[in-house]
């Protein structure tokens, strides 16, 4: 039975007090349930809190000072989407506990015919889900660019399609890595140019933006500009492996990206969007892993709040948000 928008928020928001979960929960702070709608949301992606459960998986983001959660909602990841109707009922009521919104959630979904993506949708809109991430198409070699190009189109169309009946909103996240579509941001604004940007856009990650266009980001940021509704941050180092060079994870701030240059840009194309941050480096080590809970999300929080910090202080000093 589907869950309407009104009875979910209704029951969860009843709850407000928040109940302490491994004595962890004393820090927590009181958070406005209602967004600002003048301001940048900031939430924080998931994946890489993988060891977390959805109560847990809150709290540590709440402790961040997030406003919400990017939430995987894909095989393997913190909802299946085979259990979409049970599970992410109760993703989304942990994050409202907490004070926090699942305004993003990352798919896998491609396919507009598919009734499992149909439900997934379907669910994600009646609990409050803003924005969903697509999957990723890929290069079909056989064929040429612009032959891809013009299958990625009518693909995302009927996306765009399906949301729009659905209610909320698509993004397709520009991607470095051969063979996926995406991977050089002009490929987006070829397929996405005569789609409605309503209800399928672009999820511009700055990270994937400066390996595959180090010096021309700038330009296509501004080509794409129209058509963003979400923006990924985080950072990266080229690092030397057996000769070849690679993008690596790190800290935001300490790597390859300039911040500076890019919010000054984001202002002056007075570019509003709510923004995702990828933690993409480990968070625990291996040993780590066999930790008591409380520690592992003491070390998660450490993490998360750092990027978070970091993120606000950028957007501070540059007068962004």
């Amino acid at each position: 039975m589907a869950i309407s928008r009104r009875n979910f928020v209704k029951s969860v928001t009843a709850a407000s007090v928040i109940i302490p979960f491994n004595g962890f929960t004393n820090h927590l702070f009181e958070r406005n349930l209602t967004p600002d709608p003048k301001k940048n949301m900031i939430c924080a992606f998931s994946k890489l809190f993988q060891f977390l459960d959805y109560n847990q998986l809150s709290e540590v983001f709440a402790n961040s000072g997030l406003d919400g959660i990017d939430l995987t909602v894909r095989p393997g990841g913190h909802v299946e989407p085979l259990n979409v109707k049970t599970d992410l009922p109760k993703a989304v009521a942990a994050a409202r506990k907490n004070g926090l919104e699942v305004y993003m959630m990352t798919t896998a979904i491609t396919d507009a015919d598919n009734k499992l993506n149909q439900e997934v949708l379907k669910t994600a809109f009646d609990l409050g889900v803003k924005y969903y991430r697509t999957g990723y198409l890929t290069y079909d070699y056989k064929k040429t660019i612009p032959e891809n190009l013009d299958i990625a189109r009518k693909v995302l169309e009927k996306l765009a399609n399906l949301n729009q009946k659905t209610g909320i909103y698509g993004a397709y996240q520009n991607h470095h890595s051969i063979p996926n579509i995406g991977n050089a941001v002009w490929d987006l604004w070829y397929i996405l140019k005569e789609i409605d940007p309503v209800w399928m856009s672009c999820q511009y990650d700055i990270w994937h933006a400066v390996v595959e266009g180090f010096s021309s980001w700038s330009d296509s940021l501004r080509l794409m500009s129209p058509y963003i509704k979400t923006r990924c941050i985080k950072d990266f180092s080229w690092v030397d492996h057996n000769g070849k060079m690679e993008p690596e994870a790190v800290p935001l701030g300490q790597g390859q990206i300039d911040f500076d240059a890019y919010f000054k840009l984001l202002k002056e194309l007075k570019l509003k969007s709510d923004t995702t941050l990828h933690i993409e480096y480990n968070v625990l080590s291996k040993e780590e892993m066999n930790l008591s809970v409380d520690k592992k999300m003491k070390k998660a929080l450490d993490i998360l709040k750092r990027d978070t910090d970091k993120l606000k202080s950028l957007m501070a000093k540059n007068e962004f948000n």
